[in-house]
């Protein structure tokens, strides 16, 4: 009955979450509310990073010569922002609401010089493209694909800086620059201020060399190549603009306006719209059902088996029946022995138990729509936020544990709490950091977001893990439900099956199963500079993750105890911590199959950044784990009379 009722519970969850989710579409949100414009109203386009799914390193749009205003002004970051290599800037293209314009001049370069064609071609050949921002909007590129027999728009974030192509047929490829840009801007007017709120910012990029009878004219240029008095347009069917060395390159663009019957509330809907949703949404149920299947078969079996184990030791009249007794019941004397390494364990635990708090909250705010795309860098900053924060958290729980396993020192447990993992990750985020800024990419954080990053940890999150820990060594200690003997009972010689590896190995499938089909979206999302905004699915996902680690954990626990091997505590830890192992495979498997990657540095980036995520999953699985094993053993033998 329990499985059944824990899959009920998930199932109205599941749709609770997607009404909340849609719900939260209703309201605006703080920071991302909406701008009305009148006709006429001058609106400045902003630039973003050059990104690169075959280098995954960013860099400054003004990296490239392009065109430059006078003075480059930064526009405000979040810390989020910043660590993901964003880099919002002013530029020199200015779009007046409602107003078609044709072939504007942007600038012109006389001739670029060897180092500026080789910045063009390397940028051109790793596949960069270039991101812009107006009203808050990503720039995309319109592609149609086919959804039912229907034709479904969606965007491809950004462009590319150039192509390569041959002029001749069989000939070498040479590099073409993307010079002029088409700018499509959807619309939605009210009807009756006669205000219009942008709802749809798309580009089409040409390749175009541009013609102009001399002398040039730098404050009213005409051009031969596209003339809007002449009704002369650019086209694909133009002469393109190559990258070489002395050639002059002028910088165009269009603007078009087009009325839309999006809603200001819908406008990312296109952005958001995902490749292969069918798949994901089945894959998703397809997931849900088996896990909870699972679950539901492996409850009721241990309450069955547990309720009859209990039962009958009870009703056990002498001394002499009990000793003809096996299994777990044998054992309660050293079930609650204090672990070796005890320190170490209350550490990764506390650990664990901060990622899971940071996890769990960051996705409630998430689901309720506060962590939209709007917000650039939102998720990673509220992230940040909430691990400094949940620091107290962890402090408390394992102050409690270290108590309870007759810990004295808990201010070098505390310190430990504290250093170890923001330890780790710093040491591997620095190294990573270094690598990126010897490749003069923007991706490497400056040294006035390094001053933030410490200041979140040595002055919010070291002070709240000690507080915490304060509080949870100064209440007292757990008291076990059975007496712990004084000379350890011999553990019977094992099973192959219930050796410690090949168990760990076993328990951690389950949990990995239960997310691995999302994982993909996540890591696409990633390393392909997609969107991914399926956080009520993702919430129903993590519940299943906890449901399966608790469940599977407890399980294997039984079986060991059964098998009377009482040393549960760092199995029951490590066995649904296994899970990150099978989660740095997979994202190998991912990096190898699913990546175009040359670079080493940038190899080097992806597997760096997949440890830490795999670290962190493991103390937080792991602590899922711990936690449940905990609360079934005390359970167990608190229902067992033992005189």
């Amino acid at each position: 009955m329990f499985g059944f009722y824990v899959g009920q519970r998930l199932f109205v969850l599941s749709y609770a979450l997607l009404y909340v989710a849609q719900f939260s579409q209703a309201f605006y949100l703080p920071g991302v509310a909406p701008q009305d414009y009148a006709r006429d109203d001058i609106v400045n386009l902003k630039v973003n990073k050059l990104s690169s799914t075959k280098t995954q390193l960013p860099y400054d749009y003004y990296s490239l010569p392009y065109c430059r205003p006078d003075p480059i002004v930064n526009s405000a970051e979040n810390l989020g922002e910043v660590l993901r290599g964003d880099r919002i800037e002013n530029s020199l293209y200015q779009i007046e609401i409602r107003l078609d314009e044709q072939c504007k001049v942007v600038c012109k370069i006389d001739g670029i010089t060897p180092s500026q064609a080789k910045d063009f071609r390397s940028k051109i050949d790793d596949e960069y493209r270039v991101n812009m921002i107006l009203d808050n909007l990503p720039v995309g590129m319109v592609k149609i694909r086919e959804e039912n027999g229907k034709p479904v728009k969606t965007y491809e974030r950004g462009f590319p800086v150039g192509f390569k192509a041959a002029i001749e047929e069989g000939g070498e490829q040479k590099p073409f620059l993307h010079n002029h840009l088409r700018f499509t801007i959807l619309y939605h007017k009210d009807i009756e201020t006669d205000l219009a709120r942008v709802v749809g910012f798309e580009v089409e990029p040409f390749s175009v060399k541009h013609e102009y009878e001399a002398p040039w004219d730098p404050v009213k240029p005409s051009l031969e190549t596209c003339h809007p008095g002449r009704m002369q347009y650019v086209t694909h069917g133009l002469a393109p603009q190559m990258v070489a060395e002395g050639e002059e390159i002028i910088f165009t663009y269009d603007v078009i306006f087009k009325m839309s019957n999006i809603r200001w509330a819908s406008r990312w809907d296109t952005y958001l719209l995902m490749m292969d949703d069918q798949i994901h949404w089945f894959s998703i149920v397809n997931s849900l059902m088996i896990v909870l299947f699972l679950s539901g078969m492996v409850a009721m079996i241990m309450l069955r088996t547990l309720h009859r184990d209990i039962s009958k030791y009870n009703q056990l009249e002498t001394a002499d029946e009990a000793q003809e007794e096996t299994g777990w019941k044998l054992v309660h004397g050293d079930a609650f022995r204090p672990p070796s390494q005890s320190g170490a364990l209350t550490v990764y635990l506390g650990t664990g138990v901060q990622l899971l708090g940071m996890t769990v909250v960051t996705l409630l705010f998430a689901v309720l729509g506060f962590l939209s795309p709007a917000n650039r860098g939102g998720l990673m900053t509220a992230m940040l936020l909430l691990f400094a924060l949940m620091g107290l958290f962890a402090g408390y729980f394992s102050a409690r544990l270290f108590k309870m396993f007759q810990g004295v020192d808990w201010k070098s447990n505390t310190l430990n709490v504290a250093f170890l993992f923001p330890s780790i990750v710093f040491v591997i985020f620095f190294g990573l950091n270094l690598l990126i800024w010897g490749q003069k990419s923007s991706g490497a954080v400056p040294f006035g977001t390094l001053f933030a990053l410490f200041f979140l940890w040595f002055g919010i999150s070291v002070p709240l893990v000690f507080i915490g820990s304060y509080f949870g060594f100064k209440k007292p200690a757990l008291e076990d439900p059975v007496r712990t003997n004084k000379i350890p009972r011999q553990i019977p010689e094992q099973a192959w099956y219930m050796h410690p590896l090949f168990s760990i190995l076993v328990g951690g499938i389950l949990p990995f199963g239960a997310v691995f089909i999302e994982l993909f979206f996540i890591l696409t999302s990633m390393w392909l500079h997609q969107f991914y905004y399926l956080f009520g699915f993702l919430f129903i996902v993590f519940a299943i993750l906890v449901v399966t680690c608790a469940e599977i954990t407890i399980v294997l626990c039984y079986f060991q105890l059964c098998s009377e091997d009482y040393h549960w505590w760092w199995r029951s830890f490590l066995t649904s911590g296994a899970s990150s192992i099978y989660l740095f495979a997979y994202s190998s498997f991912y990096f190898f199959t699913k990546l175009d990657i040359t670079r080493p540095v940038s190899g080097i980036l992806y597997f760096g950044y997949m440890f830490i995520a795999s670290l962190g999953f493991f103390l937080m699985t792991g602590t899922i784990g711990f936690y449940a094993c905990f609360l079934f053993v005390r359970t167990i033998y608190a229902a067992v009379k033992i005189d």
